[in-house]
């Protein structure tokens, strides 16, 4: 130790004595005044204009820009990751749009700001005086030097603030980074601010923070990415009070970020909505009263005297008059450009205030603002909640008026949502279409949530925990929604007491508010049905349709089961193309008859539909023109099929090639003689149509799917008694089967199919005619006289333009390069 004592002790003292030196020869200059000492104000707490500086500030400033180095008296630090590899994760992993920089400025200078103000709450001096006491953001170019600033009056860091939380990425490592971004536990990277503050090398290439804390001086933070970075003491920039201002120096393709309009959109677009009002230092024309020049001023004396002279008045007050005009100085209107502050976020977060206190003026007002939507419909229902729990966010869901034109062009294809994202009123994105489900991306709204993590790109986001815990939660609130639309429907409200009739009715606005959402909205209920098979039941109390009992009214499925008849178990219903069609169904005529009701399912959508909602409130529904339909008893029933045992036994064989599985005693008929219906599981009749006509149909591939054919007979029908007499007499006469066979393609195409062979059916109709006209089978059709001169002209024709043609043969004979270039 002796031994190092010494020379230790020689070294220090020869610093010492170099340092004393350096000061007299500043103190020197000092006295001489080759250089003035930077201006400080004299109150800190209050400067008026943070970003601006004096002369020499200016040109020191000036020249450390153009040399875009970092000072030589500052601090440097190295970052302990590689600048490539962390560059590369920042870039191309999270930030794929350079826009998106600004946001992470104003999201870290609101939490800055929402820092000092909860310190506030304890300790009130911590905010100062004057302009620093204001919690505000500010935004200002300079367009000559490109450098764009962002100041805000935040808590500030100091100098150990500005190592740790401008070097938390490089300092973790990169590959602890990158775990850490994958990882599903606790995902919260908002405080760090290391993450969103290095998405401004995506637009600058060299970057200052100015930083000041109450409790330290006033700090600045330089680095070009480059692989270090420097932090030295201010002594040279305007005095801040208290915040952080940044300043962006532009890179060369990144000129756009200098317009006040791109700018703007920005704020507009992904931070409308921050806590704490955002300025711009804008630029504007005004009219400004200006001296008028000489010649102007003496051509208007000179039509002020003519024309008073013409007017003869009084002498005396023209004089008057003129002398008050001597005394005004001329003055002029001109264009003056102007510069000022200029709010951006002036449209309120409601979904911040309490849902009592926002009326439905604001909600509408808000809802055109959020949809871009400046007409006058109001929005048929909103809902604006707060979710606590494990997962807290606050969300306005609103039902738009109308349906977008292209809702279900390319339903399962597309990727748009309507509910944007926010993450403590943070924009991330609105093309987010993990927060609903398809069927409920008519919605139109916003989610706020403060669990989610705000930095990191849109696929990690999808991995996140608390996503599915919001999805749940947002679901369960739309359709509550949805619900309370039909529940403060006063055409809803039958079979509800009369109190709850009254009450309903008060409010005209809301009278066939639910009918019209349907109409609008109906196919995405449905949908629902089919793909959320957690909410089905819920769905299927929102499902409205039309029956044969219903007036052309909408009913709901509760209503139905209201009105059921005692003992009846199935839920009937019937699908077709059109409403018109399916009330003339021959598979009605015995239900009608007594007195039961069926719904109409006219939407194509509604066969897919109908293979998911098996049942509803314990009750099953039954396809009327399907196998298994039981109405009531019917004590004739075993009668009946013996007595017709022989005509359903011969006429399964006459149809042996049609594909018919089964003839049997109808229980659905009143008036037809038959109907052809489906095996129970197979598709319908319509369901056949809907496949056959699409697109990239494979009639081979559909066949396993055609439910199995079974003909049902009305034993009541005089056509089936006479039918039946006839077999008896003669099983083998052809006449007996063509009129079989007729009758079965009959019902055929009157129960929904599309007949194999319509040539045959058509040979079959015009035979039946010849023979209700006692027209001879055998009798042939006239032949045309007019055939042989038709053809003698055909001939006389093609003589005549064989003639035309041989000269045309010549002339291509004689010019062979001009046919072969026109060809």
């Amino acid at each position: 130790m002796r031994k190092w004592a010494v020379p230790s002790a020689l070294i220090l003292l020869c610093l010492l004595s170099l340092l004393s030196d350096q000061g007299r020869k500043v103190q020197a200059n000092a006295e001489e005044g080759a250089v003035d000492p930077p201006k400080v104000e004299e109150k800190i707490g209050a400067v008026p204009n943070g970003l601006q500086t004096d002369s020499d500030v200016v040109k020191r400033e000036s020249e450390s820009i153009s040399s875009r180095s970092l000072r030589n008296t500052a601090e440097k630090f190295e970052f302990q990751a590689e600048v490539s590899r962390l560059m590369d994760i920042l870039i191309n992993s999270l930030y794929s749009n350079k826009d998106i920089f600004l946001r992470e400025l104003i999201s870290n200078a609101s939490d800055a700001l929402d820092k000092i103000r909860f310190l506030s709450l304890t300790e009130k001096e911590v905010l100062g005086e004057g302009d620093t006491s204001k919690l505000e953001i500010q935004i200002k170019l300079d367009k000559e030097k490109r450098i764009l600033s962002l100041r805000d009056r935040g808590i500030g860091m100091t100098k150990e603030d500005l190592i740790k939380n401008l070097g938390t990425i490089a300092k973790s490592g990169t590959s602890a980074f990158v775990e850490k971004m994958q990882s599903s536990g606790d995902l919260n990277l908002i405080g760090q601010f290391g993450v969103g503050f290095y998405s401004v090398y995506l637009v600058a290439d060299y970057v200052e923070v100015i930083s000041k804390h109450n409790d330290d001086k006033q700090y600045v933070w330089e680095s070009k990415a480059d692989g270090a970075f420097a932090i030295s003491e201010d002594t040279w920039n305007e005095p801040l009070g208290r915040g952080t201002e940044i300043r962006l120096h532009l890179r060369d393709e990144a000129q756009e970020y200098l317009e006040e309009s791109k700018l703007k959109e920005l704020v507009k677009k992904y931070s409308e909505f921050i806590n704490f009002p955002i300025y711009i230092w804008a630029s504007k024309e005004v009219d400004v009263e200006a001296p008028a020049d000489e010649d102007e001023s003496s051509d208007d004396e000179e039509t002020t005297d003519n024309s008073s002279s013409e007017e003869g008045e009084d002498e005396d007050a023209e004089k008057s008059e003129d002398e008050d005009t001597e005394k005004k100085p001329k003055t002029k209107k001109v264009k003056e450009t102007t510069s000022e502050w200029e709010l951006l976020n002036d449209v309120k977060a409601i979904w911040l205030r309490s849902p009592k206190e926002v009326t439905d003026e604001e909600y509408t007002k808000f809802y055109h603002s959020l949809a871009k939507e400046f007409g006058e419909e109001k929005p048929l229902a909103w809902s604006h909640f707060t979710a606590e729990g494990d997962v807290e966010f606050k969300a306005v869901l609103f039902v738009p008026p109308k349906a977008p034109q292209d809702l279900y062009e390319s339903y399962y294809n597309s990727n748009k949502a309507n509910l944007k994202l926010y993450v403590r009123r943070v924009f991330i994105s609105d093309e987010f279409d993990e927060l609903l489900p398809k069927y409920l991306s008519f919605l139109k709204g916003l989610v706020d949530s403060d669990t989610l993590p705000l930095n990191v790109s849109r696929e990690m986001l999808q991995a996140h925990s608390s996503l599915k815990t919001i999805k749940k939660k947002l679901i369960r609130k739309a359709l509550d929604m949805i619900r309370k639309i039909a529940e403060e429907d006063p055409d809803e409200s039958s079979g509800k007491d009369e109190k709850e009739v009254e009450k309903s009715g008060d409010d005209d606005e809301k009278k066939g508010q639910y009918t019209k959402f349907w109409n609008e909205f109906g196919k995405s209920i449905k949908l629902g049905i089919i793909e959320d098979a957690t909410n089905r039941n819920r769905l299927a109390k929102l499902l409205r349709v039309e029956s044969t009992m219903s007036d052309g009214k909408l009913t709901s499925l509760d209503q139905y089961i209201s009105r059921m008849k005692p003992g009846q178990k199935d839920i009937f219903y019937i699908t077709g193309t059109s409403k018109e069609q399916l009330e003339k169904s021959p598979f009605l005529e015995r239900l009608k008859k007594k007195n039961y009701e069926v719904i109409f399912f006219t939407d194509p959508v509604d066969e897919y539909l109908m293979q998911y909602l098996m049942d509803y409130d314990g009750k099953h529904f039954q396809n009327v023109s399907k196998e298994g339909l039981k109405i009531g008893k019917d004590s004739k029933i075993k009668e009946l099929k013996e007595s017709f045992k022989d005509l359903t036994k011969w006429w399964k064989d006459a149809l042996s090639s049609e594909n018919v599985d089964e003839v049997k005693i109808s229980i659905r008929l009143d008036n037809t003689p038959c109907v052809v219906v489906t095996s129970k599981f197979g598709w319908s009749a319509n369901m056949e149509r809907i496949m056959q006509s699409q697109t990239l149909s494979d009639a081979s591939k559909q066949a396993y799917m055609r439910g199995k054919r079974v003909l049902e007979i009305n034993p009541r029908h005089p056509i089936i008694k006479e039918l039946r007499e006839r077999v008896v007499k003669d099983p083998e006469d052809e006449g007996v089967k063509q009129t079989a066979q007729l009758i079965y393609q009959t019902a055929l195409m009157e129960s929904g199919f599309n007949l194999p062979d319509p040539k045959d059916f058509a040979s079959r109709i015009y035979s039946s005619v010849k023979s209700s006209l006692n027209i001879n089978p055998d009798a042939t059709i006239e032949e045309d006289d007019e055939v042989e001169e038709t053809e003698s002209e055909t001939k006389e024709s093609a003589g005549t333009a064989k003639d035309e043609a041989e000269p045309a043969k010549d002339d291509s004979d004689t010019e062979p390069s001009d046919l072969k270039d026109e060809l």
